[in-house]
């Protein structure tokens, strides 16, 4: 690929109090408009890398070169067990929670601001239940709304954490429909441990598990997938060819 990326991953290592190593040499590219998705298995590493790329930890080892993009053009949807549910906003004032340096609960808003509430309400399809508490609403209806707020100043690129998890089919469908409409404007990281919930449109897949085993979208990936989980596995997932599994041996 000829463009230059987004962001540039450079020999990355990681480890907490470093003792326990959680990521070893891990080099990878972002391009503009990408859809990656990261896999591997629960505790090899996926979020503590995403959130290297966040800015969030960093890295004992290594560098992240942003190119002409800046950490503030990120938009963020984490991982449903690492959100509460139960703070007291509704969905209205969850959504603009995701302008950054603007939200406070007692700050009037300006005609600019009701606008893009408003406008990410209507694009998800939010609007009945706009002054629901976020404690009432479903699993995919949340989703929804944690897509809103981290959508809602134009990120240039969407990072997810398992955001299949929790939510039923028909959300899974919903979601898959929407990043790629998104995915025609924006870059997108999907972080997930569920080879189901890659489909035809990802663009290139990076296996993780301590260290990366593969970056890219061709016929070796189920090696690959092997090497990380510990165990013969091919992907089956929407629009992707689905084959039998191999014996776990």
């Amino acid at each position: 690929m000829n463009q230059k990326p987004l962001l540039e991953i450079e020999h990355l290592h990681f480890s907490f109090d470093g003792k326990l190593e959680i990521l070893r040499d891990i080099s990878l590219p972002l391009y503009e408009r990408d859809y990656l998705v990261i896999m591997g298995p629960n505790g090899g590493g996926k979020t503590t890398l995403l959130k290297c790329m966040l800015g969030l930890l960093k890295p004992q080892k290594g560098k992240i070169i942003y190119h002409h993009i800046s950490r503030t053009e990120f938009g963020y949807v984490p991982q449903f067990t690492t959100f509460d549910k139960y703070m007291p906003l509704r969905v209205y004032d969850f959504i603009e929670t995701g302008l950054i340096g603007e939200y406070h609960p007692l700050k009037r808003r300006n005609h600019n601001k009701i606008d893009m509430i408003e406008k990410q309400l209507e694009a998800f399809s939010l609007n009945k239940i706009a002054y629901a508490s976020i404690s009432e609403i479903s699993g995919g209806q949340l989703q929804r709304a944690l897509l809103a707020r981290a959508l809602i100043q134009d990120p240039k690129v969407l990072f997810l954490d398992e955001p299949t998890t929790f939510i039923d089919s028909e959300s899974r469908g919903n979601l898959s429909g929407i990043l790629k409409d998104l995915n025609e404007k924006i870059a997108i990281v999907m972080i997930t441990h569920d080879t189901s919930a890659v489909d035809n449109q990802v663009k290139n897949i990076a296996c993780v598990n301590r260290t990366l085993y593969y970056h890219g979208r061709d016929e070796h990936i189920e090696g690959s997938l092997e090497n990380v989980y510990g165990c013969p596995i091919e992907l089956i997932g929407h629009g992707l060819p689905h084959r039998v599994l191999k014996e776990h041996k």
